[in-house]
């Protein structure tokens, strides 16, 4: 199961406000011993859902990895404290927001532009500092027996509409939501998030810990709809066995800030101990081999062209999202958190 991110953006974000003030730590990278033969992966990536992925490029390449699980945001914040004496080689995160805050305090080397060719140029940072290696639509995940999807609104805006209240499921306190949150203020402003946040509020919509709970209580009929990311419907429906359950995914028509599409992604730190190991991990993830097991062992979507992911999904390319740099959710994730604290989200 993927845990809620927990709610240490705020610090996370003072701290990287801190960190670019003073220009970053130049030391030198950490001198474990061990560098040489393994790469250090601080991922924020589940275990449960890469760990065959990273057994297998280990099996491929004969290189180890030295894998430290975390949330990615706290994550992050780890690596901003450590600067150049962090031991890590690689980031890899579930959402380009935390990729963008060691992006911005110049903690990340650059890319090889082999490597971000291979990924469309909407899941690659526009300096080059980190690639995308699988994409997360969001969506509205809607009750079969009790609705069909005429029945959902274009927009994510029509929720404000007085025919869904306390119809509504939603996790306000996980990281999805809130970069969710971060994109509608990069395409609509912040005035006009305020007004769709307390309109929202106003219909009384219903709090849950995290997406999965939000989806398996639009499966059982507590609320009819619910706000998440599409891979939900697949993954509940896998823990519970495998069989069908009363829940389908609705996506919301193009350019809407309902519809973003966020990444999963990595980033090479600049004092990464190990660099060659590193580039030949983040090679690996893009290539044929990672963006296979993306398309074939998860319900996420590949974001290199050629891969068709394993279950029933609207193309890639016919999602358009809010026009954003997903780069761009870094810097407005702290007006978001503001937002959601001023009308009562979080």
């Amino acid at each position: 199961m993927r845990k809620k991110n927990s709610v240490g953006l705020v610090g996370l974000l003072v701290l990287a406000l801190a960190v670019a003030a003073c220009g970053g730590d130049g030391g030198e990278g950490s001198d474990d011993g061990a560098q040489a033969k393994s790469v250090v992966v601080y991922s924020g990536r589940e275990e449960e859902l890469i760990g065959d992925l990273l057994t297998q490029f280990e099996t491929d390449t004969g290189t180890e990895l030295d894998v430290r699980y975390g949330d990615s945001a706290e994550l992050a914040a780890q690596i901003l404290e450590e600067g150049g004496n962090s031991p890590a080689d690689v980031f890899f995160s579930q959402d380009a927001g935390s990729l963008g805050v060691i992006s911005q305090a110049g903690l990340f080397s650059t890319i090889d532009q082999d490597i971000l060719d291979r990924v469309d140029t909407r899941f690659r940072s526009t300096d080059g500092t980190w690639v995308g290696t699988s994409g997360r639509a969001r969506v509205a995940v809607y009750n079969t027996d009790e609705l069909s999807e005429s029945d959902l609104p274009d927009s994510v805006w029509g929720f404000t509409d007085a025919k869904w209240k306390g119809k509504l499921g939603i996790a306000p306190t996980n990281s999805s939501f809130q970069a969710f949150v971060a994109g509608m203020i990069e395409s609509q402003g912040e005035g006009k998030t305020r007004e769709f946040l307390e309109k929202l509020k106003a219909n009384d919509p219903t709090f849950y810990e995290d997406n999965g709970a939000v989806t398996r209580a639009v499966a059982a009929g507590e609320v009819p709809v619910g706000l998440v990311n599409h891979y939900y419907k697949w993954e509940v429906q896998a823990e519970d066995g495998g069989a069908p359950i009363s829940a389908e995914n609705h996506f919301f028509k193009s350019g809407d800030p309902g519809g973003l599409v966020n990444a999963a992604g990595v980033g090479i730190l600049a004092t990464a101990p190990n660099a060659e190991g590193a580039k030949e991990f983040v090679d690996y993830l893009t290539g044929e081999p990672g963006q296979t097991y993306i398309a074939e062992d998860t319900w996420e979507y590949p974001v290199a062209p050629g891969y068709k992911p394993s279950v029933d999904l609207v193309p890639l390319d016919e999602i358009e999202g809010p026009d954003i740099d997903l780069s761009s959710l870094a810097e407005a994730l702290r007006p978001a958190l503001t937002l959601l604290a001023e009308t009562g989200y979080v």
